[in-house]
């Protein structure tokens, strides 16, 4: 594998592990809010970031490379709305998807083909991924400051299957 390709890979399981700890931080602020179906929607979403990052990580061991932890940058990160915490999420999907891309166009340039399976599925999943966050955005911007309307958002986000 190549060098730039497996150091993309590598951070990459930091930056999920980091991604998982940015949903954790936003569950906790849904929490503070009492908004327990979208603070639980985040936890799930923190747990499907761990499994993100073991994947990339199982792909690398499979192949003979080392993954190697470092430290997981998280930023600060405050809700004082569910919208704002959703477009937090928003935002930091979109940088995982520019990362995501970054690691297809090295692996096309160091013409890698044993790992396209991995990265397209990363790929896909990013397009639902954003897709899913831009819907919830659309719909609480839709009820604006309703309770009973984020009550139900609330509670519709409490069903989610992990």
């Amino acid at each position: 594998m190549d060098e730039k390709l497996q150091t993309l890979l590598n951070n990459q399981v930091i930056n999920e592990h980091g991604a998982a700890l940015i949903y954790t931080q936003l569950a906790y602020e849904l929490d503070n809010l009492s908004f327990p179906g979208m603070r639980d929607w985040f936890y799930a979403q923190a747990a499907e970031e761990r499994e993100h990052a073991q994947k990339i990580a199982q792909h690398l061991l499979d192949r003979g490379y080392r993954v190697e932890l470092s430290d997981i940058p998280v930023p600060s990160i405050k809700a004082a709305t569910p919208l704002d915490a959703f477009e937090a999420a928003f935002a930091h999907e979109q940088k995982v998807s520019e990362q995501i891309r970054e690691i297809a166009r090295a692996a096309d340039a160091a013409g890698d083909l044993d790992s396209r399976s991995l990265i397209n599925w990363f790929l896909d999943e990013q397009i639902g991924e954003e897709a899913t966050v831009s819907e919830i955005i659309d719909q609480i911007k839709l009820v604006g400051n309703d309770g009973s309307g984020l009550l139900r958002i609330d509670a519709g986000l409490a069903s989610r299957n992990s």
